[in-house]
């Protein structure tokens, strides 16, 4: 029988024809299946630096392709099954239109992978469409060379599909062989041993299926996993490093109607450093968008792109080993100034935020001026509403800069951000009153120039200036040729630093400088130069600068955001006598100052407002299924650990219980201690 004969009436032989049809169509899904990721190496070999080799990379991917495809073989061989045998021609149709609409979206993820080297995940689904045109408009993914890639490869797919209609048929029989397998596959499961092993986990992600990660997350976002409430609570407190170190004890007030309500610990680890003056100190957080540990500071991983920084760090208290919150900019003020659960998708987009005890609001009630300074609109990931829930006092976005004020250069769609660093700056030192006998002040700057596209206003200068430092580092001829595949991302960090110098440069000249404490960090590492490991994506320094400053140190210990405004609360409380509540509901304990690599915090990651697989505790970070032990270069090892990756999974269930319950709203704090927070 021809592909083209009209099928038998009787069902056994229509399911044997579709059966036969259904083998057509499976191997050309997995033939365009292999074709893309093929596409996609290639695109990233020219994009990109690849230090496992082409062929490797197609090797792993064209596995992770196999298991994807064995794992959707089985159902959609039934639902083709069932269709065929109610409509020959409806199954067709049905089927073409489903493989031309999965390589469209598929084509569209690989391609967002390579501009951003970010998974697209559930992720998608946490913002506004408003909040997606602009991310989309910056990064100008939408150019024609794109469009005309996407246009050939859905050609090709047609083309496959109407080739295989006519020219191509096999026996029923081994039409069985993909529904067995399939179920095989299902029901025994894929070696574990067969995993990518590649050199960074930009690679590791390179070699995934991107459909696949997409639609398993965006089912985790709509389906999430429920947590058992019979966690074991003590494998959130207990002695679980070799030696003598132990987790920060926690003294939970009441957990069934207050998840996170505990004691206060009042550990002032910060005053030893301080001088005490009379005057309560001003407070300045500087935010840098990207600004991870890889490119800045000594022993940088990808070389030191930042030299004031690098200066700066030898005259402050400095954390090397620091981790952000979340992998995206959602995350960094509730995870600094609330200490804060991160609720579904981040806690600023929770329907009803729950009154919080914050740095803001505590230090409001203790006489502080607060303010907010941001180059970009505050609306976006609902920063302004966060802020206005802490009553800050002074929002300066975009909106309010004066028409003197330069822009980021647009993108080739013409979107901009908003004002780069040094306009921001500006801005900030001319709106910032230099009055010693005035209020003291609580003001927050978060910056935007390193953020794709990395458009910087004298860009020529700083491609230059890219150039000497890769000279100034002593990189090989080859490494200068790797790296100039990220000139635009490394000049923008160059303009960051100069930005900063030029900052503190003025600020030096101003009278409430000797009474100003600056905290300086970022909220997230750049995801746009591929990253060598899952922890990359949080490791952010910590530098805490002062002309109060008794002495400097160095500090290898790991803390995080979240760590900070439980110090910065009891620095203030013992050193200056403000008034602070005997109980909070802070995820951090506090900065850890131990000059030696120990982590003694528990702390869970949110890498984008859906994707909220990890956590790290003592020397070891749980990704998903997998556990690595962090090397005090911060370096992570695959490890193969039972009874070490159950005890973390048992305190990452009971973090992400107590999240769900804010979720479902339970409330942080008792009416009692409003007197101190909003």
């Amino acid at each position: 029988m021809s592909a083209t004969e009209t099928p038998s009436p009787e069902s056994p032989n229509r399911l044997a024809q579709a059966t036969a049809y259904f083998l057509k169509f499976s191997l050309l899904f997995l033939i365009l299946l292999f074709i893309s990721s093929v596409f996609e190496i290639i695109l990233a070999s020219s994009d990109h630096n690849l230090k496992s080799g082409i062929l490797s990379l197609i090797k792993w991917a064209s596995l992770e392709n196999l298991a994807f495809w064995l794992r959707i073989a089985l159902p959609a061989y039934l639902i083709f099954s069932l269709v065929y045998l109610v409509s020959r021609s409806l199954a067709f149709i049905l089927s073409n239109l489903a493989i031309i609409l999965f390589f469209s979206i598929h084509l569209l993820l690989i391609y967002y992978y390579n501009t951003t080297l970010v998974m697209l995940g559930g992720d998608i689904f946490g913002y506004s469409l408003a909040e997606i045109t602009q991310t989309v408009g910056a990064s100008g993914t939408l150019a024609i060379v794109p469009v005309m890639i996407f246009l050939v490869f859905i050609s090709l797919v047609i083309a496959g599909i109407l080739f295989i209609r006519k020219r191509i048929f096999f026996p029923p029989v081994i039409g069985l062989l993909v529904p067995v397998l399939s179920a095989a596959y299902i029901f025994v499961g894929w070696d574990e041993n067969v995993q990518p092993k590649l050199e960074t986990d930009f690679e590791t992600k390179l070699a995934e299926n991107k459909s696949e990660h997409f639609y398993n997350a965006a089912y985790r976002h709509f389906e999430p996993e429920l947590y058992e409430t019979d966690i074991y609570a003590e494998s959130y407190v207990k002695n679980y490093l070799a030696g003598d170190d132990v987790l920060e004890p926690v003294e939970y007030v009441d957990e069934f109607n207050y998840p996170f309500l505990r004691k206060s610990t009042g550990h002032d680890v910060l005053g030893p450093y301080f001088e005490t003056k009379q005057k309560k100190p001003n407070l300045v957080f500087i935010l840098v968008e990207g600004l991870g540990r890889a490119f800045t500071n000594k022993n940088a991983e990808l070389g030191n792109f930042t030299p004031f920084l690098d200066e700066l760090s030898d005259k402050s208290l400095y954390w090397p080993n620091f981790l952000s919150g979340g992998g995206r900019t959602f995350a960094v003020l509730p995870s600094i100034f609330g200490s804060l659960p991160f609720g579904k998708t981040g806690f600023m987009e929770l329907d009803q935020m729950p009154s919080e005890l914050s740095l803001f609001n505590v230090l409001q009630k203790n006489d502080y001026q607060t303010a907010f300074y941001y180059g970009g609109n505050s609306t976006f990931d609902n920063m302004n509403r966060y802020l206005k829930a802490n009553e800050v006092n002074r929002i300066l976005d975009e909106p309010t800069f004066p028409e003197a004020y330069q822009k980021i250069p647009p993108s080739a769609g013409g979107f901009t951000w908003g004002y780069g660093d040094k306009e921001l700056y500006r801005y900030y030192l001319n709106t910032v009153a230099d009055d010693t006998i005035a209020a003291p002040y609580l003001n927050v700057i978060l910056t935007v120039s390193t953020h794709d596209p990395f458009s910087v206003n004298d860009q020529e200068r700083y491609n230059e200036r890219f150039e000497q430092r890769l000279e100034e580092i002593g990189f090989r001829d080859e490494l200068k040729e790797e790296y100039s595949k990220y000139k635009k991302q490394y000049a923008s960090i160059l303009f960051m630093d100069d930005a900063i110098k030029e900052f503190f440069e003025a600020y030096s000249k101003r009278a409430d400088f000797n009474n100003t404490i600056f905290f300086i960090t970022g909220d997230h590492r750049i995801p746009e130069i591929p990253m060598t490991s899952k922890i990359d994506r949080y490791h952010v320094p910590l530098m805490v600068y002062s002309p109060m400053l008794k002495r400097t140190a160095q500090i290898e210990s790991i803390s995080s955001h979240f760590d900070i405004t439980p110090s910065v609360l009891a620095f203030m409380h013992e050193q200056y006598g403000i008034q602070t509540p005997s109980e909070n509901a802070f995820v951090g304990q506090g900065l850890d100052t131990l000059r030696n690599f120990r982590n003694i915090h528990p702390i869970a990651l949110k890498q984008t407002k859906t994707d909220f697989r990890d956590f790290v505790m003592g020397n070891y970070h749980l990704n998903g299924n997998s556990l690595y032990e962090i090397q005090p270069d911060m370096k992570e090892i695959l490890v193969n650990n039972p009874e070490k990756k159950a005890e973390l999974q048992n305190a990452f269930d009971q973090f992400r219980r107590k999240n769900e319950q804010i979720i479902e709203g339970k409330k942080l704090i008792p009416d009692s201690l409003k007197v101190y927070g909003s």
